[in-house]
């Protein structure tokens, strides 16, 4: 394979994703481990597997079998022995010593599996309704049903990750309902090639508009329910809850999210007791694996001191100054297993145990995770070497490894990594393979996420860096950097861009560019172009809209450019309440500063995007063409907002590799 195979590869590997092992679960014991992989590279049938410690050897516990889409999700019970799945909308289950595969006479479209801690029955969501069955397939029923046309039970909001937790002994649930009904009611195309078919409706609730009403329940298996009491008013946001051996809880969080509160719930009565705070000025982030306790009690959480992210237990900082805390993976009795950076490209493992200490547990350069139980580490190690990283288990001093069936890439990586400018900026500088020092200069193609939700610059090989390899394979140098707002450099830096989403992080980019060139004497000042799609597609827009001076032809997929139609809890994080600051979202709004594009835009947007809404990209579309700027647009029929890796991968980037050469030369 070559290069040019690239784009095709990505669509065919879900991204490099397909042949990944992943969604692992320690049973008790810490003898087994379960988790998903598919067969191969290019199958997308992911089949449930266990490994046996004791002999190193992998058993095949479920195979769809076919060409089929595979498993979707998985759960077992408190010891890992029964093991409850989802399989084109069916309820199955599989015991992991030995035996059948069963499907249980469950309602179709079952969704999110989950076994009740003895595993003698399991939960799961069908038609917005939580249902019980047991586990021998018998007395199937309605736990908590809609009440209204809106309503959902069983399932999260959009800001938790869950929507019911088991209590220890099995007989109850806490369970979230969703009243969606004041929401506001968008729509979407679905057929775009297809004039007669109806758009689809779906319920976003935007920047300053209403959000879903979301509460709490206490559910027994008979059908009562007892709410969860709080100030629901000043707390809207419910981002977490959980039940253990101390009671159910829940974090509840305000609509300007500068406060978030840690309750305990009374499983008889409903009445909250407030356990811990936290408040910022700005906002009180959310660390993935929190809230959480110990198994003597103890709130696991974070505070955001002097600079630094803490781990805290028990209301205490336990981790040091510049050890800033990305998550928490998992709790196994007292001990805490986290994620944390000393260096913002590296994510390492560590481990927090009373009386100890913490302590790092991975050694190689990468991006670290895992998850521990009854002495067991599962470790996943993505560095350079390919997409989707190694993982292996630890136990007792002995290592076995869990292998990929990940494609291999057609192309290899030449990045090589720099810190820019006073702010040291880190950034990553993929070249042409075939580019030699004194071939001449190279336009220079900025390649930028940028935002809050995700970092670029990191020793992970993904399939981003892939895309920035292949574009520099047609003739650019291809400048990826992470300025003021992304993930892993602490809350200050983090918080640099509260008020302005964009000033920060462009200015960033410009001084990555100026720096970068006065370093490396091949890249070409006069041809500089940017691409990027979501925060990076608006970005990118900006980019030549403020700063033609830097930037002559800009790429932008995706992005948000009128940040009223932005997701509220997302856009208010940042910019507050569109009521209390206006200033704010009009400074930000890419749609007022359209008169001033005066270099190359290509504009592009899947049309049935649910996240960043297509009228984005067709309001700067609109309001460019009021003001006499010439632009392109190109939208993609049944595209949502992950377009890399659908059908279109491989037409889209080859579109944009055009566009950039034709204005930029390669």
């Amino acid at each position: 394979m070559t290069a040019t195979s690239l784009p095709d590869l990505i669509f065919r590997t879900r991204r490099f994703t397909l042949g990944v092992p992943g969604r692992f679960t320690v049973c008790a014991g810490g003898g087994t481990v379960v988790f998903l992989r598919g067969r191969a590279g290019d199958d997308p049938a992911t089949c449930l597997w266990a490994l046996d410690l004791d002999s190193g050897t992998e058993r095949l516990l479920a195979d769809p079998g076919g060409p089929a889409r595979g498993i979707d999700d998985y759960a077992t019970d408190a010891s890992g022995e029964l093991v409850a799945f989802t399989l084109a909308g069916g309820l199955w289950t599989v015991n992991v010593a030995g035996g059948p595969v069963r499907r249980l006479p469950a309602r179709d479209h079952a969704a999110d599996p989950c076994p009740d801690p003895s595993g003698r029955r399991v939960a799961y969501v069908s038609g917005g309704a939580l249902r019980v069955i047991e586990a021998d397939g018998t007395g199937d029923r309605l736990v908590a049903a809609p009440d209204g046309p809106e309503v959902t039970f069983g399932i999260g909001s959009p800001e938790a990750s869950r929507g019911f937790w088991w209590a220890p002994d099995g007989e109850r649930l806490l369970v979230t309902r969703v009243d969606s009904a004041a929401v506001a009611v968008w729509h979407v195309a679905g057929r775009a090639d297809d004039p007669a078919a109806a758009p689809r409706a779906v319920r976003y609730a935007a920047a300053g508009m209403p959000g879903p009403e979301v509460t709490l329940w206490i559910a027994g298996l008979d059908g009562s329910r007892t709410e969860a009491r709080w100030d629901r008013r000043a707390f809207e946001y419910v981002p977490g809850g959980g039940w253990d051996d101390h009671g159910p809880y829940a974090a509840v969080q305000s609509r300007d999210q500068r406060t978030v509160r840690f309750l305990g719930i009374d499983p008889a009565g409903g009445r909250t007791t407030l356990l811990a705070e936290q408040r910022d000025a700005c906002w009180v982030q959310l660390v993935p694996g929190l809230p959480v306790r110990t198994g003597s009690g103890a709130i696991v959480a974070h505070a955001d001191l002097r600079g630094t992210r803490h781990l805290t237990v028990g209301g205490v900082a336990v981790t040091p100054p510049g050890l800033q805390l990305r998550a928490v993976l998992g709790v196994d009795g007292d001990d805490v297993l986290f994620a944390a950076s000393d260096e913002p490209a590296e994510t390492h493992l560590w481990l927090h145990r009373p009386g100890a200490g913490v302590r790092r547990l991975s050694t190689e350069p990468g991006v670290h995770a895992g998850t521990l139980r009854d002495g067991t580490l599962v470790h996943v190690t993505r560095a350079g070497d390919r997409p989707g990283g190694r993982a292996e288990v630890r136990r007792a001093g002995r290592a076995v490894p869990i292998p990929s069936k990940a494609e291999r890439p057609p192309l290899d990586v030449h990045a090589t990594r720099l810190v820019l400018g006073p702010r040291e900026l880190r950034a990553a500088l993929y070249l042409p393979s075939w580019h030699r020092p004194g071939d001449g200069r190279l336009p220079v193609l900025l390649d930028p996420y940028a935002g809050a939700g995700r970092q670029r610059v990191t020793a992970e090989l993904d399939w981003r860096c892939l895309v920035s390899q292949w574009f520099a394979e047609q003739g650019f140098a291809v400048l990826v950097v992470d300025g003021r707002g992304t993930p892993g450099r602490g809350p200050g830096w983090e918080r640099e861009v509260h008020g302005d989403l964009f000033g920060p992080a462009l200015e960033d980019q410009v001084t990555a560019v100026r720096e970068a060139v006065r370093l490396r004497p091949d890249l070409d000042p006069g041809r500089v172009g940017i691409r990027g799609w979501s925060f990076g597609g608006s970005l990118a827009a900006l980019a030549v809209l403020r700063r033609p001076d830097v930037f002559h032809a800009a790429v932008a997929g995706a992005g948000v450019t009128d940040q009223r139609l932005y997701h509220a809890q997302w856009r208010e994080r940042f910019l507050g309440h569109p009521e209390a600051f206006p200033e704010r979202y009009e400074a930000c709004s890419l749609v007022a500063e359209a008169p001033r594009l005066t270099r190359p835009l290509l504009l592009m947007h899947g049309l049935a995007d649910e996240k960043v809404h297509v009228a984005n990209t067709l309001r700067l579309s609109g309001a460019l063409l009021a003001a006499g700027r010439p632009h392109e647009v190109l939208l993609l029929p049944g595209a949502g907002h992950e377009a890399i890796g659908s059908p279109v991968t491989a037409d889209l980037l080859r579109h944009q590799a055009r566009f950039l050469k034709r204005h930029l030369g390669s």
